[in-house]
């Protein structure tokens, strides 16, 4: 089985870096890496030691339409909204208190029960959630389902499946295994220009 410790980084897309960089001083974030040249940069944001958000900085790239988060669309889409989790309510407040002294759109606080939020949007118009943990509610502790008509598949249960997918009988032995350079390596091999 393999063992998930977290999200390293969710990439994202930007026509202009420039006022995304102006976001995450907003946010009060850290720019933490960045290559490219312009047209096709991709930057990274630091949310804390081990979570960063990417963007890529393509010119065509044009904002999503507005939506709210969690209604059904249709057509081509990719991500309904990102949702960063932040230590305590009372940050939860001091980002609503940035977002609306800048003049910046934002939902009041809300009780989803096992979190509190607000909602955002950044100037790509992502949607962007900040939550913080209500003490003492966990799904990772207690799962819940309340599906109305939840699918086979679903009453399986909580736990992955391991005989629903025919997996290679073979592993890749250690002196056949190769990593090949990534572009992302350019980032500490280059001199730091900071």
């Amino acid at each position: 089985m393999v063992k998930y410790i977290g999200i390293n980084h969710v990439a994202l897309a930007t026509a202009d870096m420039d006022k995304t960089i102006r976001w995450r001083d907003l946010l009060g974030m850290r720019l933490v890496a960045g290559m490219g040249r312009p047209g096709n940069r991709q930057y990274f944001f630091g949310i804390d030691e081990n979570v960063m958000i990417s963007f890529f900085e393509w010119s065509d790239v044009e904002p999503v339409p507005d939506k709210d988060p969690g209604r059904p669309v249709k057509g081509p889409f990719s991500l309904d909204h990102l949702c960063i989790q932040v230590a305590s309510e009372d940050e939860i407040w001091v980002l609503k208190d940035r977002l609306e002294s800048a003049g910046v759109w934002v939902t009041e606080v809300i009780d989803n029960g096992f979190i509190h939020s607000i909602f955002s949007t950044d100037p790509n118009n992502i949607q962007i959630e900040f939550c913080c943990a209500v003490k003492g509610v966990s799904f990772f502790k207690n799962p819940k389902m309340v599906d109305s008509k939840p699918s086979a598949v679903t009453m399986e249960g909580t736990e992955s499946q391991s005989n629903k997918w025919l997996l290679a009988g073979q592993h890749s032995l250690p002196q056949d295994r190769k990593i090949y350079q990534g572009e992302l390596k350019k980032i500490l091999t280059e001199e730091n220009k900071w």
